[in-house]
């Protein structure tokens, strides 16, 4: 099975960035224990805002039903006719405070990339994720106890790729459109 949609990049960039890409077919295949700690390892190594780390995540195997069926359960509604299939479900959570009450104004930014360096190291083995802001973060914060000073800010469904096929509408269409990205003229602009 292809698990690489095609890029239309430009400029060569390195296959594991033109490999990613955040399907919705899932085949529920189980993602080992060991390999799903490797990618929280890789979150780990990211970089942060004087290395404050405020990067949490809760998750749950999809064999676990309870536990996923809680993250399930926090998903909108839009999601969750693909996401149920996802081997994993993550919850990612932002420390926005440090211990004195003080704002940590980066947070989100620095799970964001912890989120990439997640999901990168996801690619290289061969698993595909699948962030989401579509879920309730009250319904999250209160079935999970989030304390005070974290913030759900996304989730991710992750698991092994299975056919667009699988999906019914408008899941499968998304599924096969080609990927697109803005011309970098419109984002990059040399200072002179």
């Amino acid at each position: 099975m292809n698990t690489i949609k095609e890029t239309a990049a430009v400029y060569p960039i390195h296959n594991l960035i033109r490999s990613r890409w955040s399907p919705r077919s899932f085949t529920g295949k189980p993602v080992d224990n060991e390999l799903l700690l490797q990618l929280f390892e890789a979150a780990s190594w990211s970089f942060s805002a004087n290395n404050s780390q405020p990067w949490r995540y809760i998750y749950a195997h999809r064999a676990n039903t309870p536990a996923f069926e809680k993250l399930f359960n926090c998903l909108a509604g839009g999601n969750q006719p693909w996401a149920k299939n996802a081997s994993v479900l993550i919850l990612a959570l932002a420390k926005v405070t440090t211990e004195d009450g003080k704002p940590l104004k980066w947070a989100y930014h620095d799970l964001g990339a912890a989120n990439m360096c997640l999901l990168l190291e996801a690619t290289a083995n061969g698993l595909h994720g699948h962030p989401m802001a579509g879920f309730d973060a009250a319904k999250a914060t209160a079935d999970f106890n989030i304390p005070d000073g974290y913030e759900p800010h996304v989730m991710i469904a992750l698991g092994y790729l299975d056919l667009p096929e699988k999906l019914d509408e408008p899941f499968k269409t998304r599924e096969l459109t080609p990927r697109t990205r803005k011309p970098i003229d419109e984002f990059v602009f040399k200072n002179e």
